[in-house]
């Protein structure tokens, strides 16, 4: 990795998100509280979705995936920020840095794709709904999401790859909360240009995928419902899509903003803020948002709740 007289850094030192003392511990509190609530509310969509037959659905088997997805996507990232806020020395070693780079990769284009294959699913769900069952079928919704995992997997260690020929000499002070691409390029000795390629090219070719595909899909799924006579149905239709719709937003809003925004306009300090709330936030909101505004997800959590109370009497 060095070369001449460059000695091999061997640990990352993490500025954190905010080098206030005062702030550290409300902070940690703060994201130990979002950390909980998204394992919490992930872990129960997940094994809600597992035990209720009535959502042995394509939906809900993508939505269980997305869940299980930001379980690990966050905890690749919050665990080790919650032990910043508390540790005098704010230090990763070079190989978990690596580590948590690769698995950071790996869950956040995962994420990507998942959000892709739920607006295609939307698509066939509401424009092809005779041949749903056929279209969407456990076969092929299982080559949807293994092919998203194989895509993502193959994206990480691309980047990875490139990042482990890079020389890290001058200085081991990242300015970050965790191992994210553009402070690990803005901290090394060694030419990024082939880095920031890879970055440009696979990051456009994954959201220009994704939002097309999202894109087309809604714009079927609007020309399908318009079409509807019945208002109560156009709103049914349209009030399924509207969750989707508000994850994709966030997610790809914030993707957007961090890493295709004109270079004159990069900062470090605004790129904390705006990580903070793509890795911490977003996980912890897309079980809400679902939840919260699913029928179906809102009446299986009231069935498990009473089976679980009769069972409890009938054992006292």
């Amino acid at each position: 990795m060095a070369g001449g007289n460059c000695t091999a850094v061997t640990e990352f030192i993490l500025t954190g998100v905010t080098d206030h003392p005062e702030l550290q511990v409300p902070l940690f509190v703060g994201f130990l509280v979002i950390y909980v609530i998204t394992l919490v509310w992930n872990l129960g969509m997940t094994v809600l979705i597992r035990i209720d037959p009535q959502l042995h659905t394509p939906m809900y088997f993508f939505l269980q995936n997305l869940s299980l997805v930001d379980v690990c996507y966050s905890t690749v990232i919050t665990p080790k920020m919650l032990m910043s806020f508390l540790a005098e020395r704010k230090a990763i070693s070079y190989t978990a840095c690596i580590i948590q780079y690769f698995s950071f990769i790996l869950f956040a284009i995962s994420e990507c794709l998942l959000l892709a294959v739920m607006a295609y699913d939307r698509y066939v769900a509401i424009c092809n709904p005779l041949l749903y069952m056929v279209i969407m079928s456990p076969k092929h919704c299982l080559l949807l999401v293994a092919g998203s995992y194989l895509w993502a997997f193959l994206n990480s260690v691309i980047h990875t790859s490139g990042l482990l020929r890079l020389s890290y000499c001058n200085s081991n002070i990242l300015n970050h909360f965790f191992c994210d691409v553009n402070p690990l390029l803005k901290l090394s000795s060694s030419g990024t240009s082939v880095n920031q390629l890879l970055v440009f090219l696979f990051g456009s070719l994954i959201e220009v995928i994704s939002i097309v595909t999202i894109l087309i899909s809604y714009i079927f799924v609007i020309v399908t419902v318009l079409q509807i006579r019945s208002t109560e149905g156009r709103r049914k239709a349209f009030y399924t899509c509207t969750s989707h719709l508000m994850a994709v937003s966030m997610f790809h809003g914030t993707i957007l903003f961090m890493y295709f925004r004109p270079s004159a306009s990069y900062s470090l300090d605004t790129d904390k803020m705006a990580s903070v709330f793509y890795t911490v936030v977003i996980p912890m909101l897309n079980p809400l948002i679902y939840s919260l505004r699913n029928k179906d997800v809102k009446d299986s959590l009231r069935r498990a709740i009473e089976t679980k109370l009769r069972y409890s009497t009938r054992t006292r």
